[in-house]
């Protein structure tokens, strides 16, 4: 559906310029200045955050082709070709929008909220329903105050039903969702830890997630929720509630018993008096909680219990991130082939366009099934999005895109995931960047596993989004012009250097920080264009430096005169910008406090540099005892700092606070800061650790299971005898992947099926052994915690008496690293 934007000017009733014709058509609505697809047909909403201003991107919206502007304050510039709607909060603008077009559109909602499942029961709703209507639903996890109303401008008048989840982190989100929501059918999932920080328990939680029914007419839940099932009770006395429970027989469904075997669970439920059982291809507690969800909304509109069986046996799992994996030839494999359809291929096609390490891309793309548009339409979208993503190579496979390749330029395409297998010349896949799309049902696995790259078993995930978080945490510390700096030294604390700067350009901080000049060199050649500083420039590496535009930091008079030389011999022609480092008590590199009068002098000399920073170390921020000495080292950098600043007679960059200097010693801030260890999610300060996720989830696999008798001894050395009869998991990681020797024989464990699984004998080179006599129906094959989410490092490190650091930076090179996003 198309709204003028003379239309659009009235429902959001914003005072306008409209130059250009009023009854122009939008499409689209666009939030972010890095997504902009189609802009003929878009308007750009430039929405306010904490920590980012969408006014400030105007002019680069403009230049990619966009006309129409909801903006709260005047823009920079003024583009006689383009129409400005000015309203006081575009957040609201953005949620009236959505409001309108949804009362436009007489379909039925589903809403979903709770603590966890939200997703999983939206997607699964969707694949149980599509085949009897036409859905509309959120892509991925939109379930934001930003998300939910994007989402909801998809729907279309011909859609059915309408499948929204919604959460939210704070007090009065809620009731700003359900007015552009209306939904007539609730699923309230269940109650978590999620977001605790803002509310003041769970009950207060419950509450404000429940104002997201106060109009609906049915309500889904467990009962069992003692919480969620007395509050419904309390706040929404006119809503019909389907309730389901394991403990009352008396609730709208039974769940008489769950068996579960082979990878498979059995659950027979009691409805209407009729008991009945139906089978799953999951075993975990959460995916058959969330199948029970999806069965009650079945039962509730009278699906046949032979469809319900049928079709809750081919529920397939919902994959919600983007895994990077290194693939054939010097290629690079992004794998999302778990769905297809329109809005994933969107999101998919913006994660890939920020990979910068790349000059060519293919996108290897199956039909697009169950998206409910015209099919000449549909592809000719597709077209479109391919060729705004400056997507090199399309591969399309099956036989509606191939119905329709005439709309694509330079594509290959086959009727079959067969038929390319067999015929497709992989050579020809060379250093490039390669998306995988696809509907399940086209197999898209085998694709994937004939280009990935077999690795070692032994692998560490880095989980993007919780890097994301952990940025966003700390920059909503900071003063508004407080810029960061983020260091990414030594393989981005073993997480990779090249990918974590990738998605922190991306995030626009102001500068990374490395350790020596090759890790910076390799950023620029992986196409990062930050400022970056490099903390020990080699004399020998100045002229890479150069070259790639590395900035050193300057921390001694021998160094300054190296780089100096060097300066002079090649003769720049502008002052080239260089880091001063003092040391304000941590003595290690830095100018000390007598030198400041002839560090002043000879930079005053320096015709050819420029300081564009002062900076210094914290030694003791996380230590609570020694804030005396913190204190005065935060006065010392300060007097020495503004001293320097003051005889350059400019401007520049101060920065002394470290992950936890920038949440103990808020006042220090000075003009940057410089976040190391906390964007992986460690901290010191017990009370900051909540609020932070873990990044990296080193995993192995079990290699072998081996039974020992009385008596039999394990590993190097012939030293460890078990007592008794055991059962031991042989795992593909050693101390040449970075699990410490020092771990062997109890000193550390693993986890497996979320049991703890000592180690046992000698850590080996290549391998360990772990005791796992205890824990029932472990196989060959099952998937081991070495450490992540669920197994802190920092349980590691102190049971080796170091710090988290270590551990991070200690993993091996050869262990692959798989980088995903939700």
């Amino acid at each position: 559906m198309c709204y003028t934007i003379e239309q659009i000017a009235e429902i959001i009733e914003a005072k306008h310029k409209l130059p250009l014709d009023r009854h122009n058509e939008i499409l689209y609505l666009q939030t972010d200045s890095r997504k902009i697809f189609q802009p003929e047909q878009s308007i750009f909403i430039a929405l306010k955050g904490e920590r980012h201003n969408g006014h400030d991107y105007i002019e680069d919206v403009y230049q990619k082709g966009i006309k129409h502007f909801i903006l709260s304050e005047q823009p920079p510039k003024i583009y006689q070709d383009a129409n400005y709607l000015f309203v006081t909060n575009t957040l609201e603008s953005l949620h009236k929008l959505a409001t309108f077009h949804r009362k436009k559109n007489k379909l039925q909602v589903i809403a979903i909220t709770g603590s966890n499942g939200k997703t999983i029961v939206k997607e699964w709703l969707y694949q149980l329903l599509k085949e009897d209507y036409k859905i509309c639903k959120n892509p991925k996890s939109y379930n934001s105050q930003i998300g939910v109303p994007l989402s909801v401008w998809n729907i279309s008048p011909s859609d059915d039903y309408g499948i929204f989840e919604a959460g939210i982190s704070q007090p009065g989100e809620m009731s700003k969702l359900e007015k552009i929501l209306l939904p007539e059918i609730g699923i309230f999932t269940n109650i978590g830890g999620a977001h605790a920080e803002n509310f003041t328990d769970n009950l207060q939680k419950i509450e404000e997630k429940l104002k997201l029914f106060v109009n609906a007419k049915i309500l889904i839940y467990c009962e069992d929720y003692r919480d969620i099932d007395r509050l419904v009770k309390k706040h929404l006395k006119n809503i019909t509630g389907f309730t389901w429970s394991y403990q009352n027989k008396q609730s709208s469904l039974f769940i008489q018993s769950v068996t579960k075997t082979n990878n498979h669970s059995v659950i027979t439920v009691v409805f209407n008096q009729n008991e009945f059982s139906f089978e799953i291809p999951f075993t975990d507690d959460a995916s058959i909680e969330n199948s029970i969800q999806c069965l009650s909304f079945l039962l509730l509109n009278n699906y046949a219990k032979e469809t319900i069986i049928k079709r809750m046996y081919n529920l397939s799992t919902v994959e919600m991130r983007l895994e990077q994996k290194d693939a054939i030839n010097g290629c690079t494999l992004i794998n999302d082939s778990y769905n297809s359809d329109i809005d994933s291929l969107k999101i998919a096609l913006d994660y890939v366009s920020n990979q910068n390490k790349y000059k060519k891309t293919t996108l290897i793309l199956s039909d697009i099934l169950q998206s409910g548009k015209n099919e000449t339409v549909l592809y000719q979208n597709v077209s479109t999005l391919i060729k705004e993503k400056n997507i090199t190579r399309l591969i399309g496979i099956g036989n509606a895109i191939n119905r329709h390749k005439d709309v694509f330029s330079n594509g290959l395409f086959y009727r079959s995931t067969e038929d390319f297998l067999r015929t497709f010349n992989f050579s020809g896949l060379q250093n490039e960047l390669i998306l995988l799309k696809g509907a399940r049902t086209f197999n898209f696995e085998k694709i994937a596993e004939k280009i990935q790259q077999k690795t070692h078993e032994t692998v560490l995930e880095i989980n993007l989004n919780a890097v994301v978080h952990n940025l966003n945490y700390y920059k909503s510390k900071l003063l508004p012009k407080t810029k960061l700096m983020v260091m990414v030294k030594a393989f981005g604390y073993g997480s990779g250097g090249a990918e974590l700067a990738n998605v922190l350009q991306f995030h626009k901080v102001d500068y990374l920080g490395v350790a020596y000049a090759d890790e910076g060199i390799e950023l620029r050649k992986s196409g990062i264009s930050l400022p970056i500083m490099v903390m020990n420039p080699e004399t020998e590496a100045y002229d890479s430096m150069i070259d790639y535009n590395l900035e050193p930091e300057i921390y001694s008079f021998r160094v300054l005169d190296l780089f100096l030389s060097k300066l002079e011999k090649i003769s720049l022609g502008i002052k080239y910008p260089i880091h001063l480092k003092i040391d304000t008590g941590m003595h290690r590199l830095g100018f000390v406090e007598n030198e400041i009068d002839k560090l002043i002098t000879k930079i005053l000399s320096a015709t050819q540099l420029k300081v564009e920073s002062i900076f210094s170390h914290l030694a003791a921020a996380d230590d609570c005892n020694k804030d005396d000495f913190t204190r005065k080292q935060i006065n010392l950098f300060k007097t020495l700092s503004e001293k320097i600043e003051k005889a350059l007679n400019y401007k520049v960059c101060k920065h002394l606070l470290n992950s936890s200097g920038i949440i103990r010693f808020p006042e220090a801030q000075f003009n940057m800061v410089r976040l190391g260890i906390g964007l992986h999610g460690i901290s010191n300060i017990n009370e900051e650790k909540k609020y932070l996720q873990p990044v990296a989830t080193l995993k192995t696999t079990i290699s072998q299971l081996k039974k020992l008798y009385t008596g039999d001894n394990v590993g190097y050395g012939a030293n460890t005898i078990v007592p008794n009869e055991k059962l031991i998991a042989i795992v593909p990681v050693g101390y040449a992947d970075g699990y410490n020797r020092a771990l062997s024989n109890g000193k550390g464990y693993m986890l497996i099926r979320g049991q703890k699984a000592p180690t046992i004998g000698n850590i080996c080179m290549d391998m360990c052994m772990l005791d796992v006599t205890h824990i029932s129906g472990v196989k060959e094959g099952d998937e081991v915690q070495v450490f992540g989410e669920k197994l802190p490092v920092s349980i590691l490190a102190d049971s080796l008496n170091t710090i988290p650091y270590e551990i991070l930076s200690s993993v091996s090179h050869r262990v692959k690293r798989v980088y995903y996003q939700e």
